[in-house]
């Protein structure tokens, strides 16, 4: 099934939310040992503090204290919002020490049509006193080994997690991304993923970060996780909307909410 039949599996939590692919399903007792995993490992405390997971099953991560970035396709539209619960500071979702918050107002990417612009913005009730990430605003990082991790489905078609995995993709051109997806939006999208598969982001983590290190050694984010041709599949990388491309939308809808 080519991809502009699949775009409505993107990688939301619709049908079932967004996380790495091809990585073995956690236990879900923490007193369980740990099974190997392909493709990803469980993410640290405090690894990656700006992560959030949203109640509609998909990812984010803080663009400020009391702003989540995430995709256009997990949101139903802009306006006033209060029923998104964003989980925050810990990478066990079952964990005592979670902090829940509210969202009190959605701004979903203008002219979003289900082909590129991916990209939504959610306002919380009150600010999180988490880092935040900050985002590309040029190309210059779109390029390298990029970092994801999320709570989606370990395998293509499983179930959400209970712990946050983190995994490494390489850059894909646009050129080499157009074999797999000729109706790729080469302007708005970036490609990421190994040619053999194995790793990849998949149902569950849509709207989390793709990200990488900056000059300073500081994580910037590059990506959104949009959507892909299953989980991990050869020669199907996962496509993400290019942050870089849209930062100065982001940072105008940042203000107006």
């Amino acid at each position: 099934m080519k991809k502009n039949l699949v775009r409505a599996l993107q990688r939301c939590a619709a049908a079932g939310a967004v996380v790495l692919a091809a990585i073995s399903l956690q236990p879900t007792s923490s007193s369980a040992a740990t099974p190997p995993v392909v493709g990803g490992t469980r993410a640290a405390q405090g690894e990656f503090p700006f992560m959030v997971r949203l109640s509609m099953g998909c990812g984010g991560a803080l663009y400020t204290k009391q702003i989540v970035l995430t995709a256009a396709h997990c949101v139903s539209g802009s306006g006033n919002n209060t029923s998104i619960t964003a989980t925050a500071g810990v990478v066990d979702l079952q964990s005592s020490s979670a902090i829940k918050v509210k969202s009190t107002k959605v701004l979903q990417a203008p002219g979003y049509n289900g082909t590129g612009k991916d990209w939504a913005l959610i306002k919380l009730a009150k600010p999180i006193d988490l880092p935040t990430l900050k985002i590309a605003d040029t190309k210059a990082y779109d390029n390298g080994t990029f970092t994801v991790a999320g709570w989606g489905a370990a395998r293509e078609g499983g179930g959400q997690q209970r712990y946050l995995l983190k995994a490494q993709v390489p850059f894909v051109s646009d050129a080499s991304c157009k074999q797999a997806y000729p109706e790729l939006v080469a302007g708005e999208e970036i490609c990421a993923g190994f040619q053999q598969g194995g790793v990849d982001t998949c149902q569950g983590d849509s709207g989390g970060p793709m990200f990488r290190k900056d000059n300073n050694n500081a994580w910037i984010q590059v990506g959104i996780v949009s959507w892909g041709e299953g989980c991990a599949r050869p020669n199907y990388p996962g496509v993400y909307t290019e942050v870089s491309t849209f930062a100065s939308a982001i940072k105008s809808a940042a203000a107006r909410l």
